[in-house]
């Protein structure tokens, strides 16, 4: 079914907390610069973590602004590139706005079939753009052959922190010396390889590129949209589907020690590689069976009510808004500050996990 946006309407309608979700959900590793502006990595014409930080966004004019390339253009047009370099994806206008609109639940004008007093050439401008709402993009697979290039020796500081042995052999977690990285593959829900993230383990790396950054071996980078995927989908869609609730986390660990925590037979953990929900990940876990997604995101914020605190509400709040039409949405507040800045929920262990779990809220 094909909607109308006016294309003007849309942008202004969007707040900066949304563009600043797209942002992360792009793979820009965004941050705020005040209360009007958002600056990013360059995926204007990057990979994810491949650019400088040096793509802008002003609230006040509604446009981005890449200082190493680009030059100036909307949200819309980021959307496009985006598309192309990420998804192979050649979108035109409408396609970016559909995507858009539909990632936060707006509504466009009257579906084609509802407006027959359109002009022939106007209903086949609207027409040839046409997006099945529901439809899922499968990734790109890698040859699994690169799982045989590393070594799978035991990591001891993620046994400390929870996460056993026997997970991460089941998970595949090797060492990859070359770039002293710990390797993370990432399986789609066919166990299709569809991409290889490393952790780095030196503190000067990680400062400098980041925790994560998609592994390049050869010449190839095994990156992947993580919006479009989630991980650990492929060993937990059975489980999700029998107790028809998924949790979701933030990062690989945190879904890695759930299974520690509870075993292979109960594990209902995925993560979404970011701090927010796409359409294609939710809708995932809707074909799995599910009828509950609690959303269990890091606790960031140091005080209750400071601006951090406040960007997760509305977070939370968004997501509901967005999906509770489709399936319950909860989530894990710890409003208590039981864990650590920066933890996931499940860091502290089950004890703190399973109280908080039990006082989940509904995000209204």
């Amino acid at each position: 079914m094909a909607y109308y946006y006016n294309k003007d309407e849309l942008k202004n309608q969007l707040e900066i907390e949304q563009i600043f979700d797209l942002f992360e959900l792009f793979g820009g590793n965004p941050s705020y610069s005040g209360d009007d502006v958002i600056i990013s990595d360059t995926i204007c014409h990057n990979l994810p973590n491949e650019g400088s930080h040096k793509l802008y966004y002003y609230n006040s004019t509604k446009l981005c602004h890449c200082y190493t390339n680009c030059g100036s253009f909307d949200i819309f047009e980021l959307a496009i590139k985006v598309a192309k370099l990420q998804w192979h994806k050649d979108w035109e206008l409408y396609d970016a706005m559909h995507y858009i609109a539909q990632y936060f639940g707006i509504d466009g004008e009257a579906p084609l079939e509802e407006s027959p007093e359109l002009p022939d050439w106007e209903i086949f401008e609207r027409h040839k753009f046409t997006i099945p709402r529901k439809q899922l993009i499968q990734l790109p697979e890698y040859n699994p052959i690169i799982l045989t290039k590393f070594s799978y020796p035991r990591i001891l500081s993620w046994e400390q922190e929870g996460i056993s042995a026997a997970t991460a052999r089941r998970n595949l977690i090797g060492y990859y010396p070359a770039e002293e990285q710990i390797t993370i593959p990432h399986f789609d829900i066919d166990n299709r390889l569809v991409g290889l993230r490393g952790r780095f383990l030196g503190a000067d790396m990680a400062e400098r590129f980041g925790k994560y950054r998609p592994l390049v071996i050869n010449g190839i980078q095994y990156s992947h949209p993580l919006s479009m995927n989630l991980y650990n989908l492929n060993n937990t869609k059975d489980n999700i589907r029998a107790n028809r609730v998924a949790i979701v986390f933030e990062s690989e660990k945190s879904a890695l020690m759930y299974s520690s925590y509870y075993g292979v037979a109960n594990d209902i953990s995925v993560a979404c590689c970011g701090s927010n929900l796409s359409s294609q990940q939710v809708q995932l876990l809707i074909d799995c069976g599910a009828r509950e997604i609690i959303v269990a995101f890091d606790r960031d914020f140091t005080e209750i009510s400071d601006d951090t605190f406040m960007r997760l509400k509305k977070k939370l709040q968004s997501i509901y808004k967005k999906y509770n039409n489709e399936i319950k949405i909860t989530a894990i507040f710890d409003k208590e500050m039981l864990t650590g800045v920066h933890d996931s929920p499940i860091d502290q262990g089950p004890e703190k996990f399973e109280y908080l779990l039990k006082h989940r809220i509904i995000p209204k």
